[in-house]
């Protein structure tokens, strides 16, 4: 199983940075520590690159998928809505600073902003990143119902009908659409479970 430690100092090595992301490691790993997160945390983290290192063999370039996956909820404050972009600029200004090419530079932050999931991504590894960061809505039903109970202790504060309300609506955007996963590899693993979960957990919302 692929450590943290080992997964970032790859990533970083094989992106080209040319200084030490020692105390950028430490940063990003207490940033997904931070109490006020109950989903967005090591554990996601965990699980988005466990996922991606059973497909890296699909990825264009691998080290900048696996950057965008530290980096797309390094920052993530439940009451902003700009926390995709705040991300993004962040892995921005390491990058640069640790002399990373701007072609690489500008595809890393790209990557964590196709994880705001507003549109359907079209280029090869942001289909890949975002089928990663969504491959809990194919989960097993025990994570799947984890998952949402980690949604909702993360927006405690919203009254109950309005959260109902609002996450039913994001839920079925994602059913909507003509495929969940992008990738014929996640579509042919998780597309049936996942609108399987999605439409459990719209009937429940609407209890």
């Amino acid at each position: 199983m692929l450590s943290l430690p080992s997964s970032f100092e790859r990533a970083w090595r094989d992106i080209g940075a040319k200084s030490s992301g020692s105390s950028l490691y430490e940063e990003l790993v207490a940033s997904y520590g931070e109490p006020h997160r109950k989903y967005h945390t090591l554990q996601h983290l965990i699980e988005c690159l466990q996922t991606f290192e059973t497909v890296r063999p699909l990825a264009q370039r691998p080290a900048e998928v696996e950057l965008a996956l530290w980096f797309h909820d390094a920052i993530y404050d439940v009451k902003r809505g700009d926390n995709e972009a705040q991300s993004a600029d962040w892995s921005r200004r390491e990058l640069e600073a640790a002399s990373v090419p701007p072609d690489a530079v500008n595809r890393v932050h790209d990557l964590v902003m196709a994880t705001r999931h507003t549109e359907v991504p079209t280029h090869g590894d942001q289909q890949l990143l975002v089928d990663v960061d969504l491959s809990i809505l194919g989960a097993p039903d025990e994570r799947f119902k984890e998952y949402e109970r980690q949604i909702r202790d993360e927006y405690s504060f919203v009254p109950g009908w309005i959260f109902r309300r609002k996450r039913r609506a994001i839920l079925k955007s994602f059913l909507d659409r003509r495929r969940i996963y992008s990738t014929d590899h996640f579509h042919l693993a998780l597309e049936q479970r996942a609108r399987e979960n999605l439409s459990r957990a719209i009937s429940r919302s609407a209890s």
